[in-house]
């Protein structure tokens, strides 16, 4: 119990007082609540917790893993199935990528202690280290989709253009992908839409395609995730690259201010290189350069 109390203190959590406590800690950040009991008791709570568990206490404190309960808890994350995920659909620079990954309950085991988790959760290089362990993966089955920066502004330029048929599209290319390597019954979907649409694309009827929020907490969704991501960010490399600059991800004005230098440094025209022509900030920059 000192060393999880000297951890927290390092870690600069918040203190606050609990009766018959012999510490209490809470951290917005992480989104969780630390309470040591006099009796011994450890209460952990928040939305951090899992993460918590296992980064710290599992990894710093005990030295073994302890919340081990997820195939009983979610047992559909074991079974041979499909998950999909997108990366770059709000990031003004660098292509929308979709990407497929079907796996089994072996696999799934191996990547939760491993780390495999959202990849919105980790940093570029995590990102990277934990795509190439899922290639790795024996028998696993990897596939991307997405469109080059000049391809996707030609087809979200056209009349009715709408960005999340683009997506369904790009995901059921990626699903079918997969599929046509290894055959599964049904998939999870990071529900991106109200309606189903990756359905009306898929030429495939013989499989049960679900969708829900959040479906990065299934281990098979998260790998999809990473690997998406880091499709995106090789991507992104390529075009800062051919830029000569670093290009941001996200739509902030630091953002904008480099796309307004693209336009500087290359013309109007280049911007379609690098840069979503339908996002808002896309005319906000336009108007910037023609002052």
């Amino acid at each position: 119990m000192k060393k999880l109390e000297d951890i927290c203190d390092q870690k600069g959590f918040g203190y606050y007082e609990v009766g018959y406590s012999r510490f209490a800690f809470k951290s917005k950040h992480d989104r969780i609540n630390i309470v040591g009991y006099e009796s011994g008791k450890v209460v952990i709570q928040g939305k951090g917790t899992e993460d918590f568990v296992r980064d710290v206490v599992e990894s710093e404190v005990t030295g073994e893993p302890r919340l081990g309960y997820e195939e009983f808890h979610n047992p559909q994350w074991f079974d041979e199935h499909a998950g999909l995920d997108e990366a770059g659909k709000g990031d003004l620079f660098g292509p929308l990528v979709t990407a497929c990954v079907v796996a089994d309950g072996a696999m799934v085991r191996a990547w939760i202690e491993k780390g495999v988790r959202d990849s919105k959760k980790m940093t570029d290089s995590s990102i990277l280290r934990l795509e190439k362990l899922i290639k790795a993966t024996r028998g696993v089955v990897v596939k991307t989709a997405y469109c080059r920066m000049r391809k996707y502004n030609e087809l979200m330029s056209k009349p009715n253009a709408n960005l999340n048929r683009l997506l369904a599209w790009l995901h059921s290319r990626s699903l079918e992908d997969a599929l046509g390597v290894r055959t599964v019954k049904w998939g999870l979907l990071d529900q991106f839409s109200t309606t189903p649409l990756v359905q009306n694309y898929l030429k495939v009827k013989s499989f049960k395609l679900e969708a829900q929020p959040r479906a990065e907490v299934d281990p098979v969704v998260a790998a999809a995730s990473i690997c998406a991501r880091a499709e995106f960010l090789r991507q992104m490399k390529g075009l800062s690259e051919n830029f000569g600059e670093t290009l941001l991800k996200g739509a902030s004005s630091n953002a904008k201010s480099q796309a307004v230098r693209i336009v500087e440094k290359m013309g109007d025209r280049a911007l379609g290189d690098f840069a979503k022509l339908h996002f808002k900030t896309v005319s906000e920059v336009m108007n910037l350069v023609r002052r």
